[in-house]
């Protein structure tokens, strides 16, 4: 990722070296925030008020940066530069936002955040969450992943359904355990504790299964994410003209099914308070950084999957629920999604927007 505002990065850099704003800096700051008016918007800033907000985060930059840092250099390799600026526009904003819904509510605020493969769903919910845990808002970090069915009980379904031959479909988790995990969380009575559901991806040699439970108390935000939390059924025509790699009777059959057992899922997802879509501009780029991760691996001396058996992993889940027709849609709704996160070929979050706002308001026509 590179420095698209160097002017920006000397700012925040004064900041997090302990100088105050000055005046030219601040409405410098003020005028760079506006210009770009989808994210403005998004995060709730207008001329009226766009003075308090620079004046907030700046305040807060220099005690929330070594925190993220850290947990930058061990998820992320960021330079400087990039972080800052993603600091400043992208999860200061979002982290006071939500700060915001949630002292809206008179429960703990249930947060969505869903994403193809490789689009940063747990990276981003672990950034948010330091940040968030910083300003005294006490938040978790969950995952789909998390109620995944035990390693025993997807063997069984796997023998009644062999199409079924890896964990993540529709199915091959607890929706009743989730529903049951959820509501304890949102509820406004959090006076005794919770246990949170884990998973060990590492156990059964990769199978994975339910591992210890976390037990936590008196959490405000739940982000709650996964690769599809908050995915709606779609017409089962439309899979009649599926994109590649649907492509056989056989396929098209599978991803019926699939579509099918969303239904099951839809009394999890009207939980969720707010749901944030990280739109891959190309749901294909997904698979190209999965393969590069895996070489890397190998390289290292590390285990690693074959290009074979990559693209076989990858394509199945693409026939599950297929980007172009289950997460790409949202983009596009305000019914479905609240905030969506563009993410570039580069891995860097693009353009920020609420989907009501990619209607000019003047035409009406698409931005």
């Amino acid at each position: 990722m590179s420095l698209s505002n160097p002017g920006l990065n000397t700012i925040l850099s004064d900041l997090i070296a302990g100088s105050l704003l000055k005046g030219e800096q601040q409405r410098q700051l003020e005028s760079w925030v506006l210009q770009d008016q989808l994210r403005a918007r998004a995060f709730g800033v207008s001329s009226e008020n766009v003075e308090a907000v620079i004046q907030a985060r700046s305040q807060l930059l220099p005690s929330i940066y070594p925190a993220v840092k850290t947990l930058c250099q061990q998820r992320l390799q960021l330079p400087t530069a990039s972080l800052l600026e993603l600091l400043w526009n992208l999860w200061l904003p979002l982290a006071l936002k939500l700060v915001a819904d949630r002292q809206k509510l008179e429960r703990p605020l249930i947060q969505g955040i869903v994403g193809t493969q490789g689009t940063g769903k747990s990276t981003l919910s672990d950034i948010l969450a330091s940040i968030l845990n910083h300003l005294g808002c006490p938040t978790l970090s969950f995952s789909l992943d998390d109620l995944y069915k035990t390693y025993a009980e997807r063997q069984r379904l796997r023998q009644h359904d062999p199409r079924l031959i890896w964990r993540g479909p529709p199915g091959t988790h607890d929706i009743q355990l989730g529903t049951q995990v959820v509501d304890q969380l949102r509820s406004p009575n959090r006076s005794s504790s919770i246990s949170i559901p884990r998973f060990d991806k590492s156990a059964w040699q990769g199978a994975g299964d339910r591992t210890t439970p976390e037990v936590v108390e008196a959490i405000e935000i739940v982000l709650f994410e996964g690769w599809f939390v908050g995915v709606q059924p779609i017409d089962q025509t439309l899979f009649a003209t599926a994109p590649p790699p649907i492509l056989t009777t056989a396929d098209q059959a599978f991803a019926v099914d699939m579509n099918a057992r969303l239904q099951d899922y839809l009394p999890l997802w009207q939980r969720l308070d707010h749901l944030i879509l990280l739109d891959l501009l190309d749901y294909r780029l997904s698979q190209q950084w999965r393969r590069q991760a895996e070489h890397q691996a190998i390289a290292a001396g590390k285990s690693g999957m074959s290009d074979t058996d990559l693209n076989q992993f990858v394509q199945y889940f693409w026939r599950t629920l297929h980007p172009d027709l289950f997460l790409k849609p949202g983009a596009k709704s305000s019914e479905r999604v609240d905030l969506v996160i563009e993410i570039n070929p580069d891995h860097a979050p693009g353009l920020v927007y609420r989907p009501s706002d990619r209607l000019n308001p003047d035409t009406g026509a698409a931005l």
